[in-house]
């Protein structure tokens, strides 16, 4: 077993970083700056800071459901990615945790 960094980026599905969604836009850069996985897992209901509830709604429209990125890598490395992935997405919970990988 070795013990990893996962990194856990909290966002809104319809955030835009320019052109591209901003979850496409994070993952593009982790991928360039050589971040060993992430995933980006859409969630079906979620709230945040402001206690709006955004879920699946009726025909299948969303009202801005939740998106989390998650990486894992070395410590060193997330933690090098950190600033960048701060002035993509300034707004958005980033949190971090140790794992073991196996």
């Amino acid at each position: 077993m070795t013990t990893k960094l996962q990194l856990s980026i909290f966002l809104k599905e319809a955030e835009m970083s320019g052109e591209v969604a901003l979850h496409e836009a994070i993952v593009r850069r982790l991928l360039h700056l050589e971040i060993k996985g992430a995933t980006v897992l859409r969630g079906w209901m979620g709230y945040g800071r402001h206690g709006h509830l955004h879920h699946k709604r009726l025909l299948g429209i969303s009202d801005d459901r939740p998106i989390v990125i998650l990486a894992i890598d070395d410590p060193e490395k997330i933690h090098g990615v950190l600033p960048e992935l701060r002035l993509l997405a300034p707004n958005s919970l980033i949190t971090l945790q140790e794992v073991s990988v196996v």
